[in-house]
């Protein structure tokens, strides 16, 4: 199956605490891959979406964040969240994934929404 190619500086970045994260969400989830999107919604205009999935569609561009584990981003959601570093974290006794999109003009207060300028 061929994957959409993608231009520099669209990567997806994931640093090693959220790789194991997401190699071990993955597992227990039984699918093969994540796909990392966004849709309208949350306060603040745009909500970030994880699904597990066990085949990308031809839109999607593929992005190896270790040995083998690749994240897909639609060609759709991708201009939206391009150049965006994902995380894992622990506060207190929270832990969770946290994105770091430079293409966000705005985050609401829970970290889970964004907006992005219209203008951009």
């Amino acid at each position: 199956m061929s994957v959409a190619s993608y231009q520099p500086g669209e990567q997806i970045t994931v640093t090693a605490a959220a790789g194991v994260h997401i190699r071990g969400q993955i597992h227990a989830s039984g699918h093969k891959y994540l796909r990392l999107g966004v849709k309208e919604s949350g306060c603040n205009g745009y909500m970030y979406t994880l699904d597990y999935i066990d085949q990308p569609t031809p839109e999607d561009k593929a992005f190896e964040i270790d040995d083998g584990l690749c994240v897909y981003v639609s060609g759709q959601d991708l201009p939206l969240v391009a150049g965006t570093e994902v995380d894992f974290v622990t506060e207190g006794l929270n832990s969770a994934l946290k994105f770091k999109n430079p293409n966000a003009e705005s985050h609401c207060g829970c970290g889970e929404s964004f907006s992005i300028d219209p203008a951009a």
